[in-house]
């Protein structure tokens, strides 16, 4: 053997072993490898399964073995359909798997249905989210699928209990209005569709507010309770039952006709109607005005189906409390009702948008001796969109029914202080420095939601205080048959305001019950006798000895005495005969545009 042979030779040995020694450290490596990635499968918290080809189980992760109850040499080899079984939650069918999905489309399967459990090999049921994607070698070839799933209990009962909540009274435990308005616009999706016919109930406790006022708020919430269980036995499981807020209720009588409904109705009534409330050695006794609509293919939605229900349900509290009112479509006080309901929005929307604004009209002294006197009422109109002008009857009586007279008020007050401040304020001073009273005076009207709210007479002293306004100069006016419907806080929120400095008028005398005895109880400062005996003045004497009497009576007890509706020069001259103080109307002024 030659020298050259031999160096060939140990050449190739020493190849070899460090071909040998390059294998031996892959081995190494790739058992690290492998290692290493069973070692990070066993550490994460998701479960994992990979399989091959075919879909048998290849390996198990600690976790998966804990929510499938499978240990992983159970389960390897088998196919996993057979391990791994899902259903939806609720229909209990069967869902593919996404690891066959994955396996057969060879592509990534994002998180599948929401509401899939698995059903672990003991039976246990476990809410998961999952998702799978194919395995592929280095040339591409698909030779497996690894599936990842997550123990989601938690989340998804969470998730339940906040949409519960959103449709749900927490007081009741009652479909809320949101959840009742699906169910209604449902019902009229089938009247519409399926030409099926529905009821809906709208009823309102009668005796709640004096539970709620009298006792407090945790009588009132045991109280709303009660009913609530009582009614809970007058519907079927089909019905949908609801609070729609306060001490208002909705029920939705489902395939249910007219007549029928009527009859549920009253029942319910009557129910309630027996109910005795005690709290505290008290006892109350309730009862329940109920509107009935019917839902058929010629309803509308949600909104114009409930506004009417709650306009029947008012006029049957009209009627008298306790009953039930059915809409028709030709039913013109519940019509009436409706459009007050919708002069809701349009007042809200004109106080949003500033588009009220103040008239002012003349109130002339007929003594000679005060006629330069600045004396007038401050009128309020609203503008429609359109810009036209809007008396207030139009709007007043659904502002006072729907409790929106105390936001008009205030407007009212705000508004002319704020631009007629300066004016007051100079008139005042002027009077000051001549050393004269000052006989300048301008009357606003209140509404009995003022009168009611304890926080007025502090929102006034603010006004009065921001805009300096000298209280002597201001005269509120409220009706007579507001002041008799309450004497006592009457006469305590009039004397309230003259501690003020502020006077005080009684607006449309005898339109009431015209009883001088209960004036002695309202200090007023003036006495505005109702137009209506005014009008006619001049030809009905019966008119004239009421007005004479009035006036007369007003003077011994320390008022004076305004006239409305003064419209022609024959009946000023009568009122200046009989000895009335001051006149007001058409015969001395129209209203004037005072603020914009």
């Amino acid at each position: 053997m030659t020298v050259f042979s031999l160096a060939a030779i140990r050449r190739d040995l020493a190849a070899r072993d460090r071909v040998e020694a390059s294998l031996r450290h892959r081995e190494v490596e790739l058992f690290q490898e492998k290692e290493w990635a069973q070692v990070t499968l066993h550490s994460i918290g998701d479960a994992v399964i990979t399989t091959d080809a075919k879909g048998q189980i290849l390996y198990f992760n600690p976790v998966a073995e804990a929510l499938t109850g499978w240990l992983h040499q159970e389960a390897y080899g088998l196919p996993l359909v057979k391990v791994l079984k899902i259903l939806h939650e609720t229909t209990r069918e069967p869902v593919e798997n996404p690891l066959e999905k994955a396996l057969r489309e060879g592509q990534v399967v994002g998180l599948a249905n929401h509401h899939t459990v698995l059903i672990s090999l003991k039976g246990r049921e476990i809410p998961i989210e999952d998702s799978a994607a194919p395995i592929r070698d280095r040339e591409g070839n698909m030779i497996g699928a690894v599936m990842v799933f997550h123990d989601v209990t938690q989340t998804r009962a969470l998730t339940k209990q906040l949409s519960w909540q959103a449709n749900h009274d927490p007081l009741t435990q009652l479909v809320n209005r949101r959840k009742f308005e699906r169910c209604v616009e449902q019902a009229v999706k089938s009247a519409q569709t399926q030409g099926h016919n529905h009821v809906l109930c709208y009823l309102d406790l009668d005796q709640f507010k004096i539970v709620n006022d009298t006792c407090g708020h945790g009588a009132g919430d045991k109280l709303l309770c009660q009913i609530t269980a009582l009614l809970q036995t007058q519907v079927r499981k089909t019905d949908t039952l609801a609070r729609l807020g306060g001490d208002e209720f909705g029920i939705l009588l489902h395939q249910c006709s007219l007549p029928q409904a009527l009859r549920v109705a009253n029942e319910i009534r009557e129910c309630i109607q027996g109910v005795r409330f005690v709290w505290q050695e008290r006892t109350f006794k309730i009862g329940a005005s109920i509107g009935l609509i019917n839902i058929d293919a010629n309803s509308e939605g949600f909104s114009d189906i409930l506004s009417t229900a709650d306009a029947a349900c008012y006029t049957a509290k009209n009627k008298g409390r306790n009953r039930v009112h059915i809409f028709q479509t030709d039913d013109r006080e519940l019509l009436q009702q409706r459009d007050e309901m919708q002069w809701v929005t349009r007042i809200t929307q004109a106080l949003e948008e500033d588009r009220f604004c103040l008239y002012s009209q003349p109130i002339a002294a007929i003594a000679s001796t005060e006629k330069n006197a600045e004396h007038y009422e401050v009128l309020l109109r609203l503008r429609d969109e359109g810009g036209n002008l809007i008396p207030p009857m139009a709007f007043i009586p659904a502002a006072e029914r729907y409790g929106l007279m105390h936001l008009i008020d205030r407007w009212v007050i705000r508004t002319l202080f704020a631009t007629q401040g300066e004016h007051y304020q100079e008139i005042w001073k002027r009077c000051q420095s001549q050393e004269r009273s000052c006989d300048a005076l301008y009357a606003i009207n209140l509404s009995g939601a003022s009168i009611n709210d304890d926080r007025f007479i502090e929102f006034l002293h603010e006004q009065l205080a921001l805009h300096q306004i000298p209280p002597p100069l201001i005269c509120f006016e409220i009706t007579e048959t507001l002041a008799i419907a309450n004497l006592t806080k009457a006469s305590q929120f009039i004397k309230e305001l003259q501690q003020l400095g502020c006077r005080f008028a009684l607006d449309d005398f005898g339109s009431g019950m015209c009883s001088f005895s209960y004036l002695k109880n309202l200090p007023v400062d003036y006495l505005k006798i109702d137009g209506e005996f005014i009008r006619n003045i001049v030809d009905n004497p019966i008119d004239t000895a009421m007005v004479e009497a009035m006036t007369r009576i007003s003077h011994l007890m320390g008022m004076q005495v305004i006239a409305e509706f003064v419209e022609n020069d024959e009946i000023l001259e009568r009122v200046k005969v009989i000895g009335l103080d001051y006149a007001q109307g058409y015969g001395i002024s129209k209203p004037h545009l005072l603020v914009q």
